[in-house]
């Protein structure tokens, strides 16, 4: 073609519409569907051995087993995102998902079981990567932050969907019906995201210009049925580029985001999987009664669709870097505040409190601030590198947090943490980059490569 598609510059322009919320809708019901299958491990163990399905090694090994398949998944997604297009790694990790998860219904016995969970890890790992890189690239930078607080809205409502469904079809249907529940949710999900369009920028920086056209063109013509005539648009671009190698996230100009993004998911995972998944034990060891720590572990647990409000509340205000600065501080000091805790009251204030920083962390960061991070050609393998560190954190930290707080109890625990939150903020700070109300484009660095190096140019990426 003779001009450049600007699919970037015209899809920021347009107002929010039912086509957005088309998107969140068939986006976030995948990623949701992922964090039900991830939180119906609990209740799926508990009854597997108790009618002898399963024993407690083994049960351990079906849980590592999904999580070995989710930091395959997180880079294997980021490769075929990035090579074959969103649209293919999202219908190819939720068609596996959903299909295994058939497979581990009908599983005749335990050893079925822990091989189809980690295939079913491999989709699960990916799904998270390509939902908050792809939905990224569809919302205006007015709304961005906004929009993927949303995401992890939903996202986090997985827990308290599985924790209800589990307690009422386990104990009648048997924990089995829990993954066939998953597959035929996965199949639907799968079937309804055909009409979804692929990422228009992706399509442009891929050099397939027609596509990329035709893509953004129906797009704008769907919102210009319900709201109207769009205004003009304010910049021509092109972003067609060579292909770039995985290397270039190592290069100069991109190491530095690179690192920062890994950090990122460290320090996600390593506040949820080191501490709150781990607060009924912490309970319970030190010295409260199964019902009163399961009471305070059920309050808590509020703070993830909490901690997902904050983050809409302050996304597009304070911007997803200074927001993660914001939450991460206030997590360093309420974990020093809160092993001093005696008052049952204060204990469930300031305990709801922290939880809902740590997950504005989440939010903020996994959703928004990693995928913003990189440019267009390399955005779901940067997240996926991102992604696969932060998955290996969450299996490392779970055990470390287990020899810390038999060592120095809470203090230990929340040290550790609060280590990691640390060097985070120096990270992001140093980085000095933030998306908030800027194009992609923007606060991305060029795409320029030749065949021996690669050119970055900084231009409106630091606020």
């Amino acid at each position: 073609m003779s001009h450049y598609v600007s699919s970037g510059a015209r899809l920021d322009r347009l107002p929010m519409s039912r086509f957005h919320w088309k998107m969140l809708g068939l986006i976030s019901a995948g990623a949701c569907l992922d964090a039900f299958d991830v939180y119906l491990a609990g209740g799926v163990s508990a009854a597997m051995l108790k009618s002898g399905f399963s024993t407690l090694q083994l049960n351990a090994l079906f849980v590592s087993s999904g999580f070995f398949g989710m930091v395959i998944g997180a880079g294997l997604s980021g490769y075929l995102g990035d090579r074959f297009g969103r649209r293919s790694s999202y219908q190819f990790n939720l068609a596996l998902f959903g299909l295994m998860s058939f497979v581990a219904a009908f599983a005749p016995n335990i050893q079925w079981l822990i091989g189809a969970r980690f295939i079913m890890g491999i989709g699960l790992g990916a799904e998270l990567v390509v939902a908050a890189g792809t939905l990224c690239e569809f919302i205006p930078p007015a709304w961005r932050g906004r929009w993927i607080s949303l995401l992890a809205l939903i996202v986090n409502s997985g827990l308290v969907i599985a924790t209800s469904v589990g307690y009422v079809v386990i104990p009648h249907l048997g924990w089995r019906w829990m993954f066939g529940i998953a597959g035929i949710g996965a199949l639907i999900v799968w079937a309804l995201r055909h009409s979804m369009p692929e990422s228009p920028r992706w399509l442009e920086a891929v050099g397939r210009i027609e596509e990329a056209e035709a893509t953004v063109s129906a797009i704008e013509a769907e919102v210009a049925r319900q709201k109207g005539p769009l205004p003009e648009c304010a910049r021509t671009q092109n972003l067609e580029v060579p292909r770039v190698p995985l290397s270039a996230l190592f290069r100069r100009g991109m190491i530095g985001r690179t690192l920062t993004a890994a950090l990122t998911a460290v320090a996600v995972n390593a506040a949820v999987y080191g501490f709150v998944a781990w607060l009924p034990t912490f309970f319970v060891r030190e010295g409260r009664d199964v019902v009163t720590s399961l009471g305070f572990t059920t309050l808590m647990s509020f703070g993830a669709p909490f901690g997902a409000l904050l983050g809409y509340v302050t996304a597009d205000r304070l911007g997803r870097a200074k927001g993660i600065v914001f939450y991460s501080i206030a997590t360093i000091v309420l974990g020093f505040v809160y092993p001093q805790m005696t008052a049952n009251a204060a204990i469930a204030i300031v305990g709801f409190t922290l939880v809902s920083c740590i997950f504005g962390i989440v939010t903020l960061g996994l959703f928004g601030y990693v995928p913003e991070l990189f440019p267009t050609a390399l955005r779901l393998r940067g997240t996926g590198v991102a992604g696969v560190c932060g998955r290996v954190a969450s299996m490392l930290t779970s055990y470390i947090a287990v020899i810390l707080f038999a060592q120095f109890g809470l203090f230990g625990v929340l040290g550790m943490v609060a280590g990691i939150l640390l060097l985070l903020v120096i990270a992001v700070l140093s980085l000095g980059a933030d998306a908030n109300q800027y194009s992609l484009e923007e606060a991305s660095p060029d795409e320029d490569t030749t065949a021996n190096d690669l050119s970055f140019n900084q231009q409106g990426a630091a606020r």
